[in-house]
C-alpha cells in the first residue's frame, strides 16, 4: 500500500529541504535531457545525418535520462548514508547509456556542421550521468575522472572535423559545464547532509534530556522516600511493641505514621510535577525531629536562623541534610549525630558526623545483629536503633554510611546535585570511630543574617 503524498504545507522543514534539493537535482538532469533531445531534432541533423542516427539518437537520450535518474536517486541516498557503496550493477547501465549518447552526438556532429553546438550537446549528454557519479566518490577521485574525461574528449573531438583550437575550446567548455554541475549537486547534498545531522543531534539532545529527567525523578524519589519510609518503619514497629503491652502511646505513634505517609504522598506529587525543592532550614529542623524520635541525640549548629545563600545552594545543602539523615537512620548504630553549617574560606561548609559506624575484622558494610536489654520495649530496623524502654532486638547493617549507594542514588546523587552548583562532597571515617560527611559549596557572598 502506497503512502499518501504529502502536500508542501503538510511537510516538516527538514522534509521541505530534502524535497527541494532532490527535485532541483532531478530538474538539472532532465533539463539536460530535454535540451539534447531538442538539439538532436534540429533541421541540419534531420536532413543531413543518417536516418538510423536520427531515430536512435533521441531514444538513446531518453534512455540516458531514465537510467541516470535512477542512478542519481540511489547516489543521493548513498551520499546521505555514509559508508553505503553502490554495486557496479547500479552504475554500469547508466554509464553505458551516457557513453552511447555521447557517441551518437559525436556521430551527428561528424555528419553535419555543428561546430557551434557541439560543446553544449556533449555537456547535455554527459550531465545526467555525472550528476549521480559525482556523489559516489571522494572529491579527488571526481576531479581525476574529470581530467580523464577531458583527455578522452580531446582525442575524439578532432574526429568531428574541428580544428585543434576549436576542439580544445569545446573540451574546455564541456569540462567547465560538467564540473560546475558536479560542484552544485555535491554542495547541495552536503548542505542536506548537514541538516540531517543537525536534526539527529537535536533528537539526541531530546533523548538525553528525557534520560536526565528520569535520573532526576529517580534520585528525588530515593531522597524523599528513603528517610520517610525509615521513620514509618521505625514508628510502626514501636507502635506494635507498645500495642502488645496495651500502652496508649501506640495510638500517638500510629498518628505520626499517618502524618508522615500523607506528607510523603504530597512530596511525591510535587516531584512528579517537578516543583519540589529541599530547603535547608526545613531540613535541619526535620533532621533534628526525626533523629530525636529515633532515640539519636542530634545537635544542629547553624549561624542564626538562616544563611544568606542563593536558593540553589540552600536547596543542594537541604538535600545533603535529608540524605545523610536517612543514612544515619538506616545504617550503623548511631547514638549521637552532629550537624553544623558554617562559612569557611569563601565557601559554605556543611558537616554531618555520627557515631555507630562499626566495623568487624576491619571491614565496613558487614551485617551486624545485636541484642540489647533496657527498661521497656523498643525495636529498630535498618540501624539497630532501639526506641523506648524495655527489652528489644535490633538488626541492621553495620558501619557503612551509605551501604546501598550502589543500588540507589545515595551519595552519588548528592555529588551530582552539588556538582551542579560547583560543590563537592567528601565522606569517610572521622575521629573516634565516627563517620563524617562534608559538603562544600563556594559562594561569592555568604553572610549570616543578624
Amino acid at each position: 500500500m502506497k503512502r499518501p503524498v504529502k502536500s508542501w504545507s503538510g511537510r516538516s522543514g527538514l522534509s521541505k529541504v530534502d524535497l527541494y534539493t532532490r527535485v532541483t537535482a532531478y530538474m538539472l538532469l532532465w533539463a539536460a535531457v530535454l535540451v539534447l533531445g531538442l538539439l538532436l531534432l534540429i533541421r541540419p541533423i534531420r536532413h543531413e545525418a543518417p536516418l538510423l542516427l536520427v531515430v536512435v539518437a533521441p531514444l538513446l537520450d531518453l534512455a540516458n535520462g531514465v537510467l541516470c535518474h535512477r542512478l542519481l536517486r540511489r547516489a543521493m541516498d548513498a551520499y546521505l548514508r555514509p559508508g553505503t557503496v553502490l554495486p557496479p550493477r547500479e552504475v554500469l547501465p547508466a554509464a553505458g547509456a551516457a557513453a552511447a549518447t555521447t557517441g551518437a552526438v559525436l556521430l551527428a556532429a561528424t555528419a553535419t556542421d555543428l561546430a557551434e553546438l557541439l560543446p553544449g550537446m556533449l555537456a547535455a549528454a554527459l550531465v545526467p550521468f555525472l550528476a549521480g557519479h559525482c556523489l559516489l566518490h571522494r572529491l579527488r577521485f571526481v576531479a581525476l575522472h574529470q581530467l580523464l574525461l577531458a583527455g578522452v574528449l580531446l582525442l575524439l573531438a578532432p574526429l568531428t572535423g574541428l580544428s585543434p583550437g576549436r576542439s580544445l575550446a569545446a573540451v574546455v567548455t564541456v569540462v567547465f559545464l560538467t564540473g560546475w554541475l558536479a560542484v552544485t549537486v555535491r554542495l547541495s547534498l552536503w548542505v542536506l547532509g548537514v541538516v540531517f545531522e543537525l536534526r539527529e543531534a537535536r533528537d539526541v539532545q531530546a533523548r538525553l534530556a528525557v534520560a536526565e529527567e528520569r535520573l532526576r525523578f529517580g534520585r528525588d524519589l530515593h531522597d524523599i522516600l528513603g528517610r520517610n519510609l525509615s521513620v514509618i518503619a521505625l514508628k510502626s514497629e514501636l507502635a506494635v511493641q507498645l500495642a502488645r503491652r496495651e500502652r496508649p502511646e501506640a495510638v500517638d505513634q500510629m498518628i505520626e505514621v499517618q502524618r508522615i505517609a500523607r506528607e510523603s504522598q504530597r512530596e511525591v506529587r510535587d516531584v512528579v510535577r517537578g516543583y519540589r525543592e529541599a530547603d535547608l532550614r526545613v531540613e535541619l529542623e526535620g533532621a533534628r525531629g526525626v533523629l530525636d524520635a529515633a532515640g539519636i541525640d542530634c545537635a544542629v549548629d547553624s549561624p542564626g536562623p538562616a544563611l544568606d545563600l542563593p536558593a540553589e545552594v540552600r536547596a543542594a545543602l537541604g538535600w545533603v541534610v535529608r540524605e545523610t539523615t536517612t543514612n544515619v537512620l538506616r545504617h550503623g548504630d548511631a547514638r549521637r549525630c552532629a550537624i553544623a553549617v558554617r562559612e569557611e574560606g569563601g565557601a559554605v561548609l556543611l558537616t554531618v558526623e555520627n557515631d555507630g559506624a562499626r566495623t568487624r575484622n576491619g571491614t565496613e558494610g558487614e551485617t551486624v545483629t545485636e541484642t540489647g536489654t533496657g527498661g521497656g520495649a523498643g525495636t529498630g530496623t535498618g540501624a539497630g536503633v532501639g526506641v523506648g524502654t524495655g527489652t528489644g532486638t535490633g538488626t541492621g547493617t553495620g558501619a557503612g554510611p551509605d551501604a546501598d549507594a550502589g543500588a540507589g542514588t545515595g551519595l552519588v546523587g548528592l555529588r551530582e546535585r552539588l556538582a551542579a552548583v560547583g560543590g563537592t562532597l567528601d565522606a569517610g571515617p572521622g575521629a573516634d570511630g565516627t563517620f563524617l560527611v562534608t559538603a562544600r559549596i563556594p559562594v561569592a557572598r555568604a553572610e549570616v543574617r543578624r
